[in-house]
């Protein structure tokens, strides 16, 4: 009896919410008057007014500073941009992706007016394709199938979505089911979906997903082999000319979403020159979401770069002063150093304002440890390796360097052989014996001179003794004489 009435008050609830849904009448936000008209050609100069969006945020993905915001906290509602954190979750609660979901009647028929999969009852389908039509064609049955495999009813895994929300730092967000489909306590921030999308996007499975505009879904016990196509027109080069404005080159993914109560929504991301970029767009137009997206991320582009730590270090180059160095170097001695890596770190890159650069160069040296492995002395070699420099990240796995010499410095005429060059001329002379010369010869002698010297100087004190004795009277005959 308990069953029949959870089943009777669940289904009264999906009736109602639909019914609500089918009541709101979605109404396009519009740029107050006023504003001044966005000019592509100056990116930079985004204000919030330019975007129709009521609600947008901007990050860049690998540090997680706001670039961009409109209205960033406001409780929306986020429709199937709810999906990332269901996929997301599934994807780190499952190892194998090729085991069986076996679609319920539950799933098999999510609330009317549904996006699905067009799955049915019975239906065993691979997790990898479930995953895939979840996102691509944003089913709602697939959802439902994701929530009953990882929790094992969909209640569990809602409250398993809250739980993890709460954890990522979300605090405006509450999910009452696993797809978006609208309900009035199913809600979110564009800051909190940002936070949850960035975390998603460290997963490679998902990146794949959510960059993916075509799959494969192969034949199930039930259905034959079709092809799931996106209609996410911000990563898809081949739209048609009506749509092929939408599309943003440096677009990698991530999801869309659309009720008349959240209307159309808008997950981002994008990748250029390597700078990531996070972008969510809430209740907006169907084709403003994009519009409003590809604002934001040339806005991003415009205010961030990515440098490597060599970049950083050759916009404030160290300086070292030689010695030795000939009176007609141009530099007059001084050297500066350049990062050769000593492994692959191609990967390696820092993400900075470029408001900030300049100063973030100057202090780039607080973040390192210097090793010199060699004196400053000329003669010095262009590509000469000086020592090490081991760069230490916020965040990831310390780099290191080896600090190269970036011009030759010739040594002045008679400088002075340092201890390194005549071990280096002994040990190259086959010579077992040094070469004979006045220098070698008073070095080896010398002692005996001194020695000599020594016993004559002795001898003319003892004769100049003696001489003189010999000259005093006898003292016993002078008293008895």
């Amino acid at each position: 009896m308990k069953r029949i009435l959870a089943a009777a008050l669940l289904i009264l609830f999906m009736f109602t919410s639909a019914l609500a849904e089918e009541t709101i009448v979605f109404r396009l936000p519009s740029i107050p008057p006023g504003t001044p008209e966005y000019n592509p050609a100056e990116p930079e100069k985004l204000i919030p007014d330019q975007l129709i969006a009521k609600s947008a945020i901007l990050l860049e993905a690998d540090g997680g500073a706001v670039i961009f915001e409109k209205e960033p906290d406001v409780q929306m509602f986020p429709a199937s941009t709810t999906k990332i954190l269901t996929v997301l979750l599934t994807l780190q609660a499952c190892d194998d992706l090729n085991e069986m979901v076996v679609f319920s009647n539950r799933a098999a028929n999510p609330p009317a007016g549904s996006s699905t999969g067009r799955f049915k009852e019975g239906e065993e389908v691979p997790l990898i394709d479930v995953l895939y039509a979840t996102m691509l064609v944003s089913a709602n049955d697939g959802a439902l199938a994701l929530a009953e495999h990882v929790s094992g009813s969909v209640e569990a895994f809602v409250d398993y979505m809250n739980r993890a929300a709460a954890i990522f730092g979300c605090t405006g967000t509450h999910f009452s089911n696993p797809h978006g489909f609208h309900a009035f306590d199913h809600y979110t921030t564009a800051r909190d979906l940002s936070t949850i999308a960035r975390i998603a996007m460290e997963n490679e499975e998902f990146k794949k997903i959510a960059g993916t505009t075509s799959w494969l879904l192969p034949k199930t016990n039930m259905q034959k082999a079709r092809t799931l196509t996106s209609e996410n027109w911000f990563i898809i080069p081949n739209a048609s000319d009506e749509k092929g404005q939408l599309y943003f080159p440096a677009g990698t993914g991530i999801k869309t979403g659309w009720t008349n109560a959240a209307g159309r929504c808008f997950v981002g991301s994008a990748s250029q020159d390597g700078v990531n970029l996070i972008s969510v767009v809430l209740y907006s137009g169907d084709d403003n979401r994009y519009l409003d997206t590809i604002k934001m991320m040339n806005y991003g582009f415009s205010q961030y770069v990515s440098v490597t730590p060599a970049q950083l270090f050759s916009l404030s180059p160290l300086a070292i002063e030689t010695t030795n160095f000939s009176m007609t170097d141009p530099g007059l001695g001084q050297l500066t150093l350049f990062l050769k890596p000593v492994e692959d770190v191609e990967h390696a890159s820092v993400t900075i304002n470029k408001n900030d650069l300049d100063a973030y160069a100057r202090n780039f040296r607080r973040q390192c440890i210097i090793t010199y492995t060699r004196d400053f002395s000329a003669p010095i070699a262009y590509g000469e390796e000086f020592g090490t420099l081991i760069y230490i990240p916020g965040e990831g796995t310390t780099i290191e360097y080896k600090m190269i010499a970036s011009r030759s410095v010739e040594v002045r005429e008679n400088a002075p052989k340092s201890i390194e060059q005549i071990e280096a001329e002994a040990y190259a002379d086959p010579n077992p014996f040094p070469p004979l010369s006045i220098e070698l010869v008073l070095t080896l002698a010398w002692p005996f001179i001194a020695l000599i010297a020594l016993i004559v100087v002795l001898r003319k004190l003892f004769k100049r003794r003696r001489m003189k004795l010999a000259k005093i009277p006898d003292p016993i005959r002078r008293r008895f004489k």
